[in-house]
């Protein structure tokens, strides 16, 4: 018994729900009956049922099937009509009660009648990402995937028929320059709602996904409503879940120790999924990206690799493999990464700044420690002078063991270039200091990730969706965003570069396709991202956030040029 409960600590698995289990059968029958070509596994375990879950079962076992367990197009079709609701059925469609078709104050530096004109349009779709959970999933939350969030939500768009954790950030900032600061703490009420279930808030508000979280924002969410609304309530009322959601970055699998040449030892957190199976939105993806791996052990292993990358969010990267071109050596709990540990740092800014707000000077006190002894972990693992760039740290081969203090090891520093070695410049610590930003900039500009329509994810084209040619629309907000927080003249020259390309980009590609998109190719201005695992989204919660906050830092003057240039 000791033996087992030792190696589930070190390789923790949480149980998934019976439903689930049934819609993983289901997605695998569907993909045999209907094959490869636009078949989108995620929509099965999307769907609810009409009738319990026995019954559903029974009558799944008797459908007829040919040898390879496929069943005729018209028996599936006939099954899951009499017995399934459609994905997305469990969602209500509604209008967010402080959304108004032109807020008062709205983008009050927008000079130019055509940006204001698009940019109310992006506004407008507020409207159409906004949902509520249907009574159905509270009153028998059995039958759904679906979870029952006590607010109304904003989805990100397309198949993501849910909340994503990170997304919400985004979403939150665009909201608020959309002035609707009611929709914005009815988001992070569901956040925490999911942290006082799970411990943590999921990566997205799913049965499915409560075996992982994802890049932890939720503190940065709060402190922006607070700087906009002064609603101390709200922060008395989120402290709790703040400091469960940092206890859980920081305890069991996440947190590693490093010891350094002064025998000084330095914590920091990585990414590890409690998980060791296909994804379930992804099953028959997972099945076949393993099926060359004979080895059963290995074979968890690189499904715990697929659902840690997944919660770093940045699914799926080169920057996460052994090999650049073998998907199968996916390492991410092998590493420690920049970002994750930027936004657990600015978690700790924020806690101590939010804390002493509401006169819990001790809990303050303790998480300005707690960033400055991170800070210190970072400066000493990450930061690489030579680069001018904070570099992801790979653990080596035995970073699977359970409870190890790793050597510093410089040669274990990841020298290649990605938009994530650029990330800490978001958080105080890093910006506020002058000579660190000019390194960085100048690292910047002679990175090659700074293209015609934007920053590259990274320098390497794998066909992976957060690789070059992609640009992702938090990635621009963060950078930019950190070297304007800098007070430098040059750098917020430079950030004004960069949100201005960016929004170009995401203008061409709306006048093209009438929709704003999940991702962009930042080689050419207009172009549509691709790559990956799913074909391009449309929507999209996080892309017009990030324009609507980069309209509202920057304006757009009337003699501006908009179109690409």
């Amino acid at each position: 018994m000791a033996v087992t409960e030792a190696s589930s600590q070190c390789s923790p698995v949480k149980p998934t729900t019976p439903l689930v289990t049934f819609l993983d059968r289901l997605q695998e029958t569907a993909f045999k009956t209907y094959g490869n070509s636009d078949f989108d596994p995620k929509l099965y375990v999307d769907l609810s049922l009409k009738f319990n879950l026995s019954d559903t079962e029974e009558a799944f076992k008797k459908l007829p099937r040919s040898e390879n367990g496929s069943v005729s197009v018209e028996i599936l079709e006939g099954f899951m009509g009499e017995y399934m609701r459609g994905a997305g059925e469990d969602l209500v469609e509604v209008v967010p009660e402080d959304y108004v078709p032109e807020p008062t104050g709205f983008l009050p530096k927008v000079e130019s009648p055509e940006v204001r004109a698009w940019a109310l349009e992006v506004h407008s779709l507020w409207k159409n990402l906004s949902r509520k959970v249907s009574n159905g999933v509270r009153d028998r939350p059995d039958l759904h995937t679906l979870l029952p969030l006590p607010n109304p939500v904003v989805i990100p768009g397309s198949r993501f028929r849910e909340v994503y954790y990170w997304d919400s950030y985004w979403v939150i900032r665009g909201l608020l320059a959309s002035k609707m600061h009611e929709t914005a703490k009815a988001i992070v009420a569901n956040l925490i709602s999911l942290i006082d279930e799970y411990g943590y808030v999921l990566n997205g508000a799913r049965a499915y996904y409560s075996n992982r979280s994802q890049p932890p924002l939720l503190s940065s969410m709060i402190y922006e409503i607070y700087k906009r609304t002064g609603d101390k309530e709200m922060v008395r009322k989120s402290l709790p879940a703040l400091l469960k959601e940092h206890q859980f970055w920081n305890s069991g699998k996440h947190k590693m120790t490093i010891q350094d040449d002064q025998a000084c030892n330095h914590t920091l957190s990585r990414y590890y999924a409690m998980w060791d199976k296909p994804r379930p939105e992804s099953s028959t993806n997972d099945k076949e990206s393993a099926s060359k791996i004979l080895d059963a052990s290995e074979k968890q292993q690189f499904y715990r690799e697929l659902a840690s990358t997944a919660e770093s969010g940045w699914d799926f990267s080169t920057r996460w493999m052994r090999n650049s071109s073998d998907f199968t050596t996916l390492a991410t709990t092998s590493i420690l990464p920049v970002d994750l540990n930027a936004f657990i740092l600015k978690m700790e800014l924020d806690i101590a700044s939010l804390a002493k707000v509401i006169g819990e000077n001790t809990i303050s006190e303790r998480f300005v420690e707690a960033s400055q002894g991170r800070k210190k972990a970072m400066d000493s693992v990450f930061w690489n002078a030579k680069m001018g760039q904070w570099v992801d740290y790979w653990l080596g081969d035995n970073s699977t063991s359970c409870k190890e203090v790793h050597k510093l090891e410089a040669s274990n520093q990841n020298e290649n270039v990605f938009a994530s070695n650029f990330v800490p410049l978001w958080i105080e610590l890093f910006n506020s200091d002058a000579s660190v930003v000019e390194k960085v900039m100048e690292s910047f500009q002679s990175s090659g990730l700074l293209c015609s329509a934007g920053i590259a994810t990274s320098l390497t084209n794998s066909g992976q969706q957060w690789d070059f040619p992609n640009g992702w629309a938090p990635i621009q907000h963060m950078i930019v965003e950190g070297l304007v927080r800098s007070g430098l003249k040059e750098a917020r020259l430079m950030a004004e570069d960069i949100a201005m390309r960016w929004i170009r980009t995401n203008y061409a590609a709306y006048k093209n396709t009438s929709t704003m998109l999940e991702k962009y190719d930042v080689e050419e201005c207009g172009k549509i991202g691709g790559g990956g695992e799913y074909i391009p989204q449309t929507g999209f919660g996080w892309t017009n956030g990030v324009v609507l906050a980069f309209l509202e830092e920057f304006g757009w003057t009337k003699d501006q040029k908009l179109d690409c240039q």
